[in-house]
């Protein structure tokens, strides 16, 4: 009995310490959570879905903003060098193109302590944007003067006639936005956190979705970030500078980028003793403040220092292990795979792997009891940590016109024994994937997964290591879409193998191919869609079964459909995003009380994937694909509404099968909430509610209906 509690006290410590901290980026090592303001947070690059030839590409940094940070709020930087860098040429060594940005600060009344007063700004924030197109060889300068909207204190602040006098934040946002020399569209200021997790739950061993009393909570819930948007022509990005009606095919290979972004900070610094200046003369003093707009108490000097970075979401936070987090901040992405010895094991045999293994530490974890990775997978395939993957293969003719022959890149992707992980969850942070097999959908592969099947992807740029990786030539998936999801790349998967309208192996759009990993729209749950990737979703979906997989029987095996059901409690943002540049919601004001309700989840059209059942039968489809899918929402949720299409009135029909918090409410096409139908607690029965559409336009409206604060399902109703 002692030696199971000692082992039991002894598991419970192993997973206490070694955890992951997670925050996509937010605090996310120990040196750079010491200095907020050259801190990255979050990195996203995605196709404009409002202008086509259009990218969008987002640096976050300064996490954790309080709305009422006063009297000295949060901002950028003078002494950061704040840089956004895009490689798009594998034949070229580094970054291709670097925009930089440097910022500076005026204080135009040293005689308050408040931040705004009578029309001036204390402390005004204005920029320099400086781009390079030689990979940091020389800058030429192509913006001068840009504005940093201030803080959203408040309204006395911002709107009053003893404040800035402004019709709104929001036309402070927009008279914000500008154009450069070069054509490049640019903002900067503080926005709504875009990033969305239970952070509570996480940091409490894993414990998303929570499995106490509590439910799940977004931790950067009304919480700001400081945001450097941009908005870019494609064919400025593309390496020939092609613009998109040039692509051969939407998976184009000569349109894929990559993206990271950095803080750098000079390498001395010094404090200087101004309490020696000698002059205490009051009108002096307030001449030197006016002439100097730095800052007098501390100077800097020699070379710029990378101190932060970040590309793909939450490699440092739950990939790389706390002692290498400081070192690889100071890395380059093209450093990397220079030092594939020291970091590619973490993606061989992550970490977050051992919380899915009932053999390691599993059972430690009960909510990632639903994600377990495939161990035996068609009975001879073993990705488990420490396990050979598809390394066994090395060599075989059965590898010819692979991406993992010899021939092609099998050096990348099969280097050696013991690295599981190699084939999926290294290059889809090292080097993208590319559009071969076997990195297609199982449509047409007939049972043997390194068969050509259906494409989906590609994103492959392999001269550098954790980057960003979007392919420009992707259409984007509009916002309005059905099938729009924020399950991203992951759900195009999906609908790739159970939607008959793509069951052929031709290359077509299918909604969310421009979603992650392949770029990062502001709505795509990274969280989930990462957790679900090191559990071997991505090679499900390429034809490695899971374990329980029977031959001759359908693929969606319970252990499938457990990954796919996977949700960590918190699917969306707290606020729906802007419909237009730059994207990211208005900040929310020092005056807000915080509370963000509705939940989260009820607040954004943009969601979560919403499948209904299908019977496939095209023949195109191997036979064990032929079977009916079932519903993959939570059961005991399932909601209909009759009629639809309706004129005045439909009825929505749903069932509890365990009491909870419900509510129901309808959004317009564009993710404005119309109305709440019903908000409050329900004990486990059958439930009828009545929608009448007094006031109601003509159109497309979506019903969803939330328990305990997360969306459960969404269905699409159209007004007649």
């Amino acid at each position: 009995m002692k030696r199971k509690i000692y082992a039991a006290i002894l598991l419970f410590s192993m997973v206490l310490n070694t955890f992951p901290v997670w925050a996509s980026s937010h605090r996310e090592a120990p040196m750079i959570a010491d200095d907020p303001e050259a801190d990255n947070t979050d990195v996203y690059a995605f196709k404009s879905p409002t202008v086509p030839n259009h990218i969008i590409i987002i640096a976050n940094y300064i996490p954790f903003q309080l709305p009422q940070g006063g009297p000295n709020f949060y901002h950028f930087s003078e002494d950061v060098r704040y840089e956004i860098h895009i490689d798009n040429n594998i034949a070229t060594p580094g970054d291709d193109i670097i925009y930089r940005f440097t910022f500076k600060r005026k204080n135009e009344d040293p005689t308050t302590f408040f931040n705004i007063r009578l029309g001036k700004e204390n402390l005004k924030t204005t920029y320099t944007l400086q781009k390079s197109t030689n990979g940091g060889k020389s800058f030429s300068t192509i913006l001068t003067n840009g504005i940093v909207p201030p803080p959203n204190i408040g309204a006395r602040s911002i709107s009053s006639p003893v404040g800035l006098n402004a019709p709104s934040y929001e036309t402070l946002m927009k008279q914000a936005i500008k154009t450069a020399s070069t054509d490049e569209r640019v903002f900067c200021g503080p926005v709504d956190d875009p990033f969305f997790v239970d952070l509570g739950g996480i940091f409490d061993l894993g414990d998303a979705p929570r499995q106490g009393p509590t439910h799940s909570e977004d931790g950067l819930k009304c919480k700001n970030v400081s945001t450097i948007a941009l908005e870019i022509d494609v064919e400025d990005l593309q390496k020939n500078h092609k613009d998109i009606s040039k692509a051969k095919s939407i998976l184009d290979p000569d349109y894929v980028i990559g993206v990271w972004a950095s803080a750098s900070r000079q390498k001395i610094s010094v404090l200087n003793d101004v309490s020696k200046s000698g002059n205490d003369d009051e009108d002096n003093d307030k001449d030197k403040n006016e002439k100097n707009e730095g800052n007098p108490f501390e100077s800097h000097s020699g070379p710029w220092i990378q101190v932060s970075r970040l590309g793909m979401p939450l490699t440092n936070e739950a990939v790389i292990p706390i002692g290498d987090k400081d070192l690889w901040n100071r890395l380059t992405p093209y450093q990397d795979l220079s030092r594939i010895k020291k970091f590619g094991n973490y993606f061989y045999n992550p970490e977050l792997a051992l919380y899915m293994d009932d053999a390691k530490f599993g059972g430690a974890v009960p909510a990632f009891s639903p994600l377990r990775i495939q161990k035996n997978s068609l009975g001879q395939f073993g990705f488990g940590n420490g396990q050979n993957g598809l390394y066994g293969l090395k060599g075989n003719a059965a590898l010819n016109g692979t991406a993992l022959s010899e021939a092609n890149f099998g050096a990348l992707l099969l280097p050696g024994p013991n690295k599981p992980r190699s084939v999926d969850l290294w290059p889809i942070f090292h080097t993208g994937v590319p559009n071969l097999a076997p990195y297609q959908l199982a449509i047409g592969k007939n049972g043997n997964p390194l068969a050509k099947g259906k494409p989906f992807i590609n994103n492959f740029l392999p001269n550098g290591g954790d980057m960003l990786r979007l392919n420009m030539a992707v259409p984007a998936t509009q916002r309005t879409d059905p099938k729009f999801s924020s399950e991203g790349l992951l759900q195009a998967a999906v609908l790739g193998l159970t939607d008959p309208m793509y069951a052929n192996k031709t290359i077509q759009f299918i909604p969310n191919m421009d979603g992650f990993p392949n770029g990062r729209r502001l709505e795509d749950d990274v969280t989930r869609i990462e957790l679900q990737a090191v559990s071997g979703i991505v090679l499900a979906a390429i034809g490695l079964w899971y374990d329980d997989f029977v031959s001759g029987g359908s693929p969606l095996t319970p252990k499938l459909l457990a990954v796919l059901n996977y949700k960590t409690g918190v699917e969306a943002n707290d606020i729906a995003f802007k419909t237009e540049f730059p994207f990211e919601q208005t900040p929310w004001a020092g005056t807000h009380n915080c509370d963000c309700l509705p939940p989260p989840s009820s607040r954004s059209a943009q969601n979560e994937r919403v499948l209904t059942e299908n019977t496939i039968t095209n023949t195109n489809i191997p036979v064990e694909m032929n079977k009916s899918f079932g519903i993959l929402n939570v059961p005991e949720l399932v909601m209909k509404t009759s009629p639809n299409p309706f004129r005045d009135n439909t009825t929505i029909q749903y069932q509890l099968t365990t009491a909870a918090q419900i509510t129901i409410a309808v959004y317009d096409a564009q993710g404005n909430q119309v109305k709440i139908l019903m908000n409050k607690r329900q004990a486990a029965g059958s439930y009828t509610e009545l929608l009448n559409s007094k006031g109601m336009a003509s159109g497309v409206y979506l019903i969803k209906l939330i328990k305990d604060g997360t969306v459960k399902q969404t269905l699409r109703i159209v007004k007649g």
